[in-house]
């Protein structure tokens, strides 16, 4: 397998916009041409588009040759859009990596977009238990509120998680967010007080314990190992992919508190990889709901199981703590365009590694960063492993 690297990207501005689909698709191109070295259109042989729910949220199918058109593209090699919900970025990235590393493509963009904000927050939101087993968890109205606020009121009763402590968790995220101008709350604060006092949603989960529906996309340049120095002077290599799955209707799901499928793609990836949780440096990982970035700190290895609680609130995910999770704000504070997030993931890496984030969120010295996306009821894992090195 030849090696791959993350060369150029981008994303738009990411919130409640009134752009089309096909206008936030241009600006992330816009974005990642702007920040390619000698990029042009003809030298593009491949197009991996993330995206979620065009059909419900844009009313369009068929979305990967409209966005080759949209970017002025023509690819000859690989041409596809990759749906896994929440996800759908990052798994955007990993089939154009496989598609580098087996020779079937040089040059791929891979795009991820979201268009959410609709004229019926309904029809929004009814869209989004489309990911759901509708005719068994659908019905029971099991969609993501409910599902990770059964999920924090589990934790809280076999580990004594508080509900400050996921607070926390917010805080954190939304003061990273503060730094990034691209990010949907970067002009607003959030104290644990506020989030504390915020409207409950599904108990113990407030409004400032969750994520929210939000435009937006980005895109990002992978190439073959050869044309790397091509497009810049500081490549971002692929060191390792992992993904596990081990249910889909709640049912079947082993624990609401122990995500066993995210334990075992993180020790997938990490003996792939050749490194263990501590050789960390920073991660972004699917923080949808404050429960969310506790348990996965858990599951990925950097503390104790049951620990994460104290490990938000000893400040050991915040910029110098063991590892710094999520310092571009996380969904908490970006917000989280599904098809899109995977790829804002992946641009804060390059732009961490590349030095090109502000003193207030950058981790000096990372050589290696981890990614994570859930999908579904934390039923999909998705992780990619990168090195500023190759």
């Amino acid at each position: 397998m030849r090696k791959v690297a993350v060369v150029a990207g981008g994303v738009s501005t990411w919130g409640v916009r009134s752009a089309t689909w096909g206008e936030l698709v241009q600006e992330a191109g816009n974005a990642l041409f702007s920040s390619a070295r000698s990029l042009g259109a003809k030298d593009v042989d491949s197009l991996f588009v993330g995206a979620a729910q065009p059909e419900r949220f844009a009313f369009q199918s068929h979305v990967a040759p409209m966005t080759a058109e949209l970017l002025g593209l023509h690819p000859w090699k690989v041409l596809r859009r990759n749906e896994l919900a929440c996800a759908s970025g990052q798994a955007a990235i990993q089939d154009a990596y496989a598609a580098i590393a087996s020779g079937l493509s040089d040059v791929a963009v891979v795009l991820g977009v979201e268009k959410m904000n609709i004229p019926s927050m309904a029809e929004a939101t009814t869209s989004m238990a489309n990911v759901l087993d509708r005719a068994w968890d659908g019905v029971q109205g099991g969609t993501a509120p409910p599902f990770f606020a059964m999920a924090a009121q589990r934790h809280m009763h076999e580990y004594g998680t508080t509900a400050e402590q996921m607070a926390l968790v917010s805080v954190k995220n939304h003061k990273f967010a503060n730094t990034n101008p691209k990010s949907q709350f970067y002009s607003k604060t959030f104290t644990k007080e506020k989030i504390l006092s915020s409207p409950m949603v599904s108990p113990p989960l407030r409004l400032g314990d969750c994520s929210s529906m939000t435009d937006g996309s980005g895109a990002v340049l992978l190439v073959s190992e050869e044309k790397a120095r091509t497009y810049t002077d500081t490549p971002v290599w692929i060191s390792a992919t992992a993904q596990y799955t081990d249910f889909h209707n709640l049912a079947n799901m082993p624990s609401l508190s122990s995500w066993t499928g995210l334990k075992k793609a993180a020790s997938e990836l990490y003996q792939k990889g050749g490194i263990d949780p501590t050789d960390i440096d920073f991660a972004e990982v699917h923080d949808c709901f404050t429960i969310s970035e506790i348990i996965e700190y858990e599951e990925l290895g950097f503390c104790k199981k049951g620990q994460g609680g104290k490990f938000i609130q000893e400040g050991q995910s915040d910029l110098g703590g063991k590892v710094t999770v999520n310092p571009r704000g996380g969904l908490l504070g970006c917000g989280h365009p599904l098809g899109a997030t995977g790829i804002g993931q992946a641009v804060e890496v390059l732009e961490q590694f590349q030095s090109k984030v502000p003193a207030a969120r950058h981790v000096k010295d990372a050589e290696v960063a981890l990614t994570h996306n859930l999908s579904g009821s934390a039923n999909v894992h998705t992780l990619t492993l990168y090195r500023r090195e190759n």
